[in-house]
């Protein structure tokens, strides 16, 4: 095999040109190609190496002037579209329109280099940006990269190099049972009293509580089937989806005192379609507003209003299987014997 050759060259404009050699073509003409490289030689060294080892590989191909803000279009479209979930199409699109391309997408792709996702990310910080939020953007943009890496669009992945700022662990905030009581005699005469009974006392997150059907708890057994999730999308549109994981879906076992909450509102349900003029199926969502999916943002406000009503500490729906773990740890059962919940 040829050893392929090339030289570097300073430019005049604070950065390099390099030149290498790709052989002849098949008139027997001599082929070359320049590169240039804004930064030090240090990075031009660096840049050539890789395309001598690229072009002695058979691996090269000609760059064209493809931006990261083109390329990360493209990969949205042909990676992130048939692959993740439409709530998850959606956040990883608004983090790469709101944040990464406007401070990125400039940049010739296959000249993207760790300083700048390193400064980005500390611009972000700078601005206000949490260390969580640095974090799960690096994520996106890492798994982007690596993608470009597998389609053979750049030689090796710029955010490899970078170091993400730590996210510091948040607070987390829970009820005691007198908090709890009092939140749940506020909620007592609102229609999502039996929601958020079943959220406090099994552990369930917003989205399962959302999908549930009827079908899929089980009377006989007092225990409820977790196998989806309901999302809302910026249009208003909502999607159902199955858990990304075997550990998400689950079997909870019901404590008493919830099963006796649902089958009552199980019952009033049946009444309230039977003056309709029909029938409450297996099929229908638990918790709806007449048959319709309940707006997730409007359950969290309902929680927080319930809060301050009953003059609790307002902590997050989500908090809520927080509350649930720490009082079934207060009782004596452990993660894995908890009634709370119980593997397929």
């Amino acid at each position: 095999m040829r050893r392929s050759i090339g030289h570097i060259q300073e430019n005049g404009a604070g950065g390099y040109s390099i030149k290498v050699s790709l052989g002849k073509d098949a008139a027997g003409k001599y082929r070359s190609k320049w590169f240039t490289i804004q930064g030090s030689r240090r990075d031009a060294e660096k840049r050539l190496a890789e395309l001598l080892h690229q072009i002695g590989a058979g691996a090269f191909t000609r760059p064209g002037k493809t931006t990261v803000a083109e390329y990360l279009a493209r990969w949205l479209q042909d990676y992130v579209t048939p692959n993740l979930s439409p709530r998850g199409h959606e956040r990883y699109e608004s983090i790469v329109r709101v944040h990464l391309i406007p401070a990125l997408g400039g940049i010739v792709l296959t000249q993207l280099r760790p300083e700048h996702i390193q400064h980005h990310y500390t611009t972000m910080i700078k601005a206000g940006q949490s260390a969580r939020s640095v974090r799960y953007h690096h994520v996106v943009l890492h798994k982007a990269l690596a993608t470009a890496l597998k389609w053979g669009l750049v030689v090796h992945n710029a955010a490899d190099g970078v170091d993400v700022p730590r996210a510091r662990p948040g607070e987390m905030k829970t009820w005691d049972e007198a908090e709890l009581n009092k939140f749940l005699e506020a909620a007592m005469s609102t229609q999502y009293y039996a929601l958020f009974y079943t959220a406090l006392f099994t552990g369930m997150r917003r989205s399962e509580l959302l999908a549930l059907r009827w079908q899929d708890i089980d009377s006989i057994y007092s225990q409820i089937y977790v196998n989806r999730s309901m999302h809302q999308l910026r249009d208003g549109s909502r999607v159902f989806t199955a858990p990304k994981t075997d550990k998400s879906r689950r079997t909870i076992a019901l404590p008493p005192s919830a099963f006796l909450v649902l089958e009552a509102y199980r019952k009033a349900q049946e009444v309230e379609c039977a003056m309709l003029g029909t029938a409450l199926k297996d099929s229908d969502l638990v918790f709806s507003n007449l048959g319709k999916p309940l707006r997730p943002n409007t359950v969290t406000r309902a929680w927080g209003m319930l809060a301050a009503k009953a003059g609790v500490k307002v902590i997050r729906l989500h908090d809520a299987r927080h509350t649930h773990a720490s009082l079934m740890l207060k009782q004596g059962h452990t993660p894995k014997d908890s009634p709370g919940e119980a593997r397929a």
